[in-house]
């Protein structure tokens, strides 16, 4: 897993993310989190400080504790805020497909394109989601959802005739996110040199030659 990135490295937005609001009555609060998450992935969590986070949001230093307990709260609120928002818009982008063959592609593409849209997001949950105990059970819930989702999809695809009926699907599921995980470590370790979404049809050819039916393949 990638700890830090230059800043000349970090993987650049093409476009602001608009996911955390900065209007309206919690505009500190989103401020205040927007900063938090620039500053863990430009300066790496552990070494960031709760002044430049405060420097960043454009806040006195103790304004940040009337909304936040610690740096490890604000990193919990912004991946339970984070994490419903992306869960939901690939449940969203997945059910706009019938097949289970077009399911699996929109999730893939949802997910790489989720995370280009939000460098920061990516580099800190790439460096810190898997090292906080605090944030343990976050993740665990998270995966199991994400998992949950793949795993729809599969079972699907097998009532379907289009995946392999052989397939040991718990490995099959964590295959499938284990894939997903690795790309976008690789690209937050390029420093976003490159459009990861481009990485998301080879990655289903990929993923799909590999559990389909050879029947199904066969038909390609």
């Amino acid at each position: 897993m990638p700890q830090n990135l230059d800043k000349k490295d970090k993987p650049q937005k093409d476009k602001p993310d608009k996911d955390i609001p900065v209007k309206g009555k919690k505009d500190k609060y989103h401020r205040i989190l927007n900063a938090a998450i620039k500053v863990f992935a430009e300066e790496g969590f552990f070494h960031s400080t709760i002044s430049q986070i405060a420097k960043e949001a454009g806040v006195a230093d103790g304004t940040i504790y009337l909304y936040f307990k610690s740096k490890d709260d604000i990193l919990l609120q912004f991946f339970n805020f984070k994490s419903a928002r992306v869960l939901d818009r690939f449940r969203k982008d997945v059910n706009e497909a019938n097949d289970a063959g077009s399911r699996l592609e929109n999730l893939i593409h949802s997910h790489l394109r989720e995370f280009q849209k939000d460098p920061n997001m990516a580099v800190v949950f790439q460096a810190e989601a898997r090292k906080g105990r605090y944030l343990e059970n976050r993740v665990n819930n998270l995966t199991k959802t994400y998992l949950g989702i793949v795993g729809e999809i599969i079972e699907q695809g097998q009532v379907e005739g289009v995946f392999r009926k052989d397939l040991y699907f718990s490995l099959v599921k964590r295959f499938v996110l284990g894939s997903v995980d690795e790309v976008i470590n690789a690209w937050v370790n390029a420093g976003g040199k490159y459009e990861l979404s481009s990485m998301a049809d080879p990655l289903v050819d990929l993923l799909l030659r590999g559990i389909g039916s050879r029947s199904a393949m066969a038909g390609q």
